[in-house]
């Protein structure tokens, strides 16, 4: 008799018996996604082990939604990093309200904003993934918020194959290094991937004691039978914490749930008679477990001892989206509710950081400081609005984000130690929540896979803003890369730490903003530009060497412009550059001038269009001198071609890195050497300048 077990394990197996059902429903939509998919295909393997796993969380009381305001602070959050189970995601979504079910069909499609991966497109996700190893990276940085102000609890799906990128262990190691006990990880450990869908490429000996090893709190369960996803979700959200985050190892095989075999493979193109097999045998697996809780909901009520448990199941069932039909006392069917859309468009943000600006450092025409400093200062101003977060990567020296941060509340200057890539991740998560985020490495130390992916994320937002979606003005993110050691900044760390190409790479992912700062006055007001809110994705490469100002007190910084710094009304040519390039710039027309020859110094940190064709026009050579591998150059040469019918390129003289010895990658030496050797210092730019203008 039931009567004999206590009201915990009643309700408890009530409750995982209204899973089982959910379950059913869950998979059918996901077929449902399949048959009507523009290819017909879906990933079905992954999404079918993922399933048992999210459906416990999301059906089971365990996660706290606003599913009105999905941006909204005061709930929890999820990343999907295992992105290939987009398909279960989004038949959860739908049925939650997030977004109509008819966003079900025809996905993948160039008019669906279900696409093969999750992302911001889709109404409630947050995070754009595919790319293994991230989001949980991810999750970390949204923990690490949720231990603050707005108290919160993170959760996160990631699957076995995943585990083998790299980034995944930077976060297991920070995460318990951070005593993130907010953080909860289920791993879909279904022992297949992409290639091999019955084993890993690298099977895991101890994978538990792995996680352990680095200060998680481990739980391994059956993951093929609800009532153990259950119990442990039920663990992490209602137990008492220790201060370590919890890895949930989820053990299944690719496409459990599933009844033919074919559902285990990773992506596949399913006919509609497998589809109609399938759906048919889902829908015979609903009824027998609809009847098996009906049978086991009209013994609790028996004799009226569990009308407590009754009226809970009956609230559970109802929050899952589920009816009791009653006859009388008795369950006779239990239903799906018909979802309704319950996702608003969000409030706008402001993004704006308040300060004040009489804290800001003051820096005199002439006088000499560092890039590092000057940032130190400012972020001591702007991090009095409790917005500003920054990540530095064991360099936060050559930043000044930390000192600076830090001095305000360290809480907010985090630092990772030696992982760029769990950097950006973090710093992407503040973003994310509204942040205005800072992150600092080495220029040539970014992590382009990490990059790309933020910005595939960030233009989705970009896109359901500007087409009136459910995110509003304001929900972009903002989040600046500080790269020191720009150009030939770094002299004698190596060829592998040189700034040279880093512009050039970054120059053709979309979306992020390059300014190379010359002057520490320049410095400010890109910062207070920055700290205005909404500029996106900035790529800012900064002076490792301190460097005089050369800018007014009163320097407003726009995007996209370029700054003359010497001019002659006589002036018979230009020289083009950024970064430390200026000061040589600014010598050799000092040289030049004692020669007779007058030249207008142009400061490009930013590429500037309008300057460039009129230079162009101008009929007057133009030297473009850069201590890199020619970022600038580039873009002329791509601006010319786009707008121009035909080109001469007889005034059009690139110096930069690769123009003299034509090596792609420069090795070690002093800054002196180096601008020598390239021949960018001032006194080979004013003799290469004289002697060209002497040949014209």
């Amino acid at each position: 008799m039931v009567y004999l077990e206590d009201k915990k394990s009643l309700i408890n197996k009530g409750i995982t018996q209204l899973l089982e059902i959910k379950d059913s429903d869950i998979r059918l939509l996901s077929l449902h996604q399949c048959r009507h998919a523009v290819d017909n295909a879906i990933h079905i393997g992954g999404a079918f082990s993922a399933t048992i796993p999210m459906v416990s969380l999301f059906y089971g009381g365990i996660i706290d939604l606003n599913i009105e305001q999905p941006t909204a602070t005061d709930q929890d959050l999820f990343v999907l990093s295992k992105g290939h189970a987009v398909a279960t995601l989004a038949s959860i979504y739908s049925d939650l309200g997030y977004f109509d079910q008819s966003v079900l069909e025809n996905s993948r499609s160039i008019n669906s904003i279900l696409n093969g991966h999750p992302g911001p497109l889709l109404p409630g996700v947050h995070v754009a993934t595919g790319p293994m190893g991230q989001g949980m990276g991810v999750a970390q940085g949204f923990a690490i918020a949720g231990q603050q102000a707005q108290k919160f609890d993170v959760y996160a799906v990631t699957g076995d194959g995943e585990l083998q990128e790299g980034s995944i262990w930077e976060t297991v190691m920070y995460a318990g290094y951070k005593r993130l006990d907010n953080l909860c990880v289920m791993v879909d450990n279904n022992g297949g991937q992409l290639d091999i869908v019955n084993t890993l490429h690298f099977p895991y000996h101890g994978l538990g004691a792995s996680f352990e090893s680095f200060g998680w709190r481990v739980l391994e369960v059956d993951a093929t039978k609800y009532h153990n996803v259950y119990t442990a979700l039920h663990e992490f959200k209602y137990g008492e914490r220790d201060g370590r985050p919890t890895a949930i190892i989820c053990k299944s095989t690719k496409g459990h749930g599933g009844f033919s075999d074919f559902m285990n493979n990773h992506k596949s193109t399913i006919t509609n008679d497998v589809l109609d097999q399938e759906a048919n045998l889902q829908k015979q697996q609903r009824a027998v477990r609809e009847s098996r809780f009906c049978k086991f909901f009209n013994a609790l009520g028996e004799d009226g001892k569990h009308s407590e448990v009754v009226s809970i199941l009956e609230e559970h069932a109802a929050n899952m989206g589920l009816n009791i039909l009653l006859q009388g006392s008795s369950a006779s069917q239990v239903t799906s509710a018909e979802p309704t859309v319950k996702t608003k468009k969000a409030p706008e943000r402001n993004k704006r950081i308040n300060y004040s600006p009489a804290a800001l450092p003051k820096l005199e025409k002439g006088k000499s400081f560092g890039a590092h400093k000057v940032i130190e200062l400012a972020m001591k101003a702007f991090s009095s609005d409790e917005r500003i977060v920054s990540v530095d990567s064991d360099l936060a020296s050559t930043s000044g984000l930390q000192a600076g941060v830090g001095f305000v509340d360290k809480y907010r200057a985090l630092n990772v130690g030696v992982a760029e890539a769990n950097m950006m991740l973090i710093g992407e998560a503040f973003a994310i929540l509204g942040a205005n985020a800072w992150i600092s490495t080495f220029c040539p130390f970014y992590d382009w896979k990490v990059l790309r992916r933020v910005a595939v994320g960030h233009q989705e937002r970009l896109e359901v803003i500007a087409g009136n979606g459910w995110l509003s003005e304001g929900h972009g993110i903002d989040l600046t890369m500080v790269a020191t050691a720009a150009d030939l900044e770094t002299q004698s760390n190596g060829a592998t730490h040189m700034g040279n190409d880093d512009a050039l790479l970054l120059n053709e992912a979309a979306h992020v903003k390059i300014i190379n700062v010359s002057c520490p006055q320049q410095l400010l007001g890109v910062l207070k530009w920055i700290v205005e809110g909404n500029k996106g994705i900035i790529y800012m490469r900064i002076l490792r060497a301190a460097a005089n100002v050369i800018y007014d007190a009163d320097f407003t910084f726009e995007f996209g412009k370029a700054y003359t710094v010497k001019q002659a009304d006589n002036a018979g040519a230009f020289i083009v550059t950024s970064g430390r390039g200026v000061y040589e710039a600014l010598d050799a027309a000092k040289t030049l001038e004692s020669n007779g020859v007058l030249v207008n110094v142009v400061d490009m940190p930013s590429i500037d269009e309008t300057a460039i064709l009129e230079m162009y026009h101008s009929g007057k050579p133009v030297f473009i001198a850069e201590q890199n591998n020619g970022y600038i150059w580039t873009n002329v040469r791509k601006i010319l071609f786009e707008k121009e019918g035909n080109i001469d390129t007889k005034n059009l003289i690139p110096i930069n890195t690769t123009t003299r010895g034509g090596l792609h990658y420069i090795h070690s030496g002093t800054y002196n050497e180096l601008a020598a050797h390239y021949g960018v210092n001032a006194e080979q730019l004013s003799d290469k300048i004289l002697n060209t203008l002497k040949s014209k």
